[in-house]
């Protein structure tokens, strides 16, 4: 028998960063994403050897290991190893299966896709098949927070995990005690659309540490820096502007809630910016561009443009020349998914 899984990665639209904690156990946290067709792969059998097979297919990486031999310590299969553990130790009552996981990636680590969350989503959505675990969306997104930023350690926050799990337009609630409620978004068909048309996505080609800009973030947030303060209540604020803006069907009002929380963004850590994206930045509003932001953390990865769909093509030859690429993205409606094999 063979599995197999994708999970979606996804755009933060507004309100990123006011996920983590501490901030989303002191204030709550509002943020609004969408997934895109561009996914995380994971594919589970038994192994052929009679040991732990892990196969990181993007880093031309294998490890195979005696699976009572198992670790968490960092490495390309260090995602794969940490789902095996727990869902081995949690759900399995301690057996240890020999499985060969295989797995790979539409985008790189450090995109600001949510690429490793989603990996994570994948591997947990393949063993929920696998072993017939019975598991929902928010069992399955809880447990991928779980492992990441528990067992693993990983800074981050919770949104990445539960757009990949539940998939389409959401507005989400962070608290407190882990509780999240995610507001799926009916987006009618011509707003839906007109923002595809109207979104450029582009990868710098420049990959950052996502977990040193949290960390600062964070930081921030624990020595009650004003500044870092009010500009998270500002993006958790434009999650809800933006919300309204895509019920509404307000692209000129979408445009300008990002642009803010954009500008807001930069304000709750130094490093979310650099010279290098300004630049681009720069490039981009000169040649139609109506907001720009980062996607993810911030620092590099993947940045998103707003444009007037009669703009586009004038804004995508002038990114095209600036050394990084044009990626041509649609949205998903859909969440994590698995299937059998024989």
């Amino acid at each position: 028998m063979i599995i197999r899984s994708r999970a979606p990665l996804r755009l933060g639209l507004a309100g990123g960063g006011t996920d983590v904690s501490p901030y989303s156990e002191q204030h709550g946290g509002f943020v609004m994403n969408v997934t895109i067709d561009k996914f995380a792969y994971a594919t589970l059998d038994r192994s052929p050897t009679g040991k732990l097979e892990l196969h990181a297919l993007d880093a031309g990486s294998v490890q195979v290991l005696d699976p009572e031999e198992v670790d968490r310590s960092p490495g390309p299969q260090q995602l794969m190893r940490g789902v095996y553990l727990h869902v081995a130790d949690r759900l399995l009552g301690g057996r240890r299966p020999a499985l060969r996981i295989r797995a790979h990636s539409d985008a790189p680590p450090g995109s600001g896709l949510g690429s490793s969350s989603t990996m994570v989503v994948a591997l947990v959505t393949a063993f929920n098949e696998y072993f017939s675990l019975a598991l929902g969306e928010y069992e399955i997104a809880q447990i991928a927070y779980d492992i990441e930023r528990k067992d693993l350690a990983l800074a981050g926050g919770k949104q990445d995990q539960y757009a990949a799990a539940f998939g389409g337009f959401n507005f989400m609630e962070f608290y407190a005690g882990d509780r999240v409620i995610v507001n799926p978004l009916r987006i009618k068909e011509w707003i839906w659309n007109e923002l595809e048309a109207s979104l450029v996505l582009y990868f710098t080609g420049v990959s950052r540490a996502s977990a040193k800009i949290i960390d600062e973030q964070s930081r921030n947030i624990r020595e009650g820096r004003t500044d870092s303060l009010e500009a998270m209540h500002r993006l958790k604020q434009e999650a809800v502007q933006m919300k309204e803006a895509l019920l509404r069907g307000d692209l000129a009002r979408f445009a300008q809630v990002m642009q803010s929380g954009w500008e807001a963004k930069k304000q709750s850590a130094s490093s979310i910016t650099n010279p290098m994206i300004d630049e681009l930045e720069a490039l981009a509003f000169a040649n139609g561009a109506l907001a720009t932001k980062v996607s993810g953390a911030g620092g590099g990865g993947f940045m998103m443009f707003v444009c007037d769909p009669a703009e586009r093509v004038r804004l995508v030859r002038a990114l095209s020349g600036a050394g990084g690429t044009v990626y041509d993205t649609h949205f998903t409606p859909h969440g994590a998914s698995s299937w059998k094999i024989g």
